[in-house]
């Protein structure tokens, strides 16, 4: 793994009411994997592969273990996100999607919601 920090940050506003501090680049190996955690204790993992990324643990298994829900949400522009959210957090969340004129599609991490999908309903 290889970190290349941005000093000071990159700083970008996406939107007129959101600004971001792009920190720095991060590089994986195959196989290679980066935990990234908040203060509250939730963590998410991204592993590098030969073909790609794992983006998530399981969204229906791991990820809820390490204190995150995934969402997928479309944006004014009609593109689609998915976004990890904390469950204590999920009135920020709302109040951010509002703010940023997104919608919740559904979450992601659903057992009902995962069963019609696979059946293609």
């Amino acid at each position: 793994m290889n970190f290349l920090p941005k000093k000071p940050p990159r700083k970008f506003k996406p939107t007129s009411t959101l600004e971001i501090s792009d920190c720095g680049t991060v590089t994986l190996d195959h196989d290679e994997q980066v935990t990234f955690t908040t203060e509250s204790g939730s963590e998410w993992d991204v592993i590098r592969k030969d073909w790609g990324y794992y983006a998530t643990p399981s969204i229906n298994g791991r990820l809820s273990k390490m204190g995150l829900k995934a969402a997928l949400v479309k944006n004014s522009f009609n593109k689609y996100y998915i976004l990890l959210c904390e469950p204590s957090k999920i009135a920020e969340f709302r109040n951010y999607l509002e703010s940023e004129q997104m919608e919740l599609v559904l979450w992601l991490d659903d057992e009902e919601t995962l069963a019609k999908l696979e059946k293609g309903e």
